[in-house]
């Protein structure tokens, strides 16, 4: 089974290594030691726990009703606008997301660099790479 240290699974939780130490010192994440001293987190606790606080900050964000699961706040890095279409390009935490839409949908957001957004993705196919 994959294991990973506190430094991976703070990266692809999303926050800093200081932030998954808190968690796994407060019992939140199960960690183990490897031969060396550092701490580990198997992979299944790791993904339980990604689930579990996907689900906790779902609960306590105000987040508007959508049949679109996979929402991405984040802050608007660019805004290229043509004469109909428009590229909007949003940080969200390590991903960027660029998205085309209408220069009417642009100009009726408001959207412009600097503001929070969020990107929501809805689609027919997913594709997974593993690392």
């Amino acid at each position: 089974m994959q294991s990973y240290t506190i430094g991976q699974a703070a990266r692809l939780l999303g926050v800093s290594p200081d932030t998954a130490r808190r968690w796994a010192d407060a019992g939140r994440v199960p960690t183990r030691r490897d031969e060396s001293g550092r701490r580990l987190i198997d992979g299944k606790d790791l993904a339980a726990f990604s689930v579990e606080l996907a689900s906790d900050t779902a609960d306590e964000a105000d987040v508007p009703y959508t049949s679109a699961r996979n929402a991405f706040p984040g802050i608007v890095t660019a805004v290229k606008l043509g004469d109909v279409a428009a590229q909007v390009e949003i940080q969200a935490g390590p991903h960027r997301l660029v998205s085309l839409l209408t220069r009417e949908a642009v100009e009726e957001l408001g959207l412009e660099v600097g503001m929070e957004a969020t990107a929501r993705v809805k689609s027919t196919n997913v594709h997974i790479d593993r690392t």
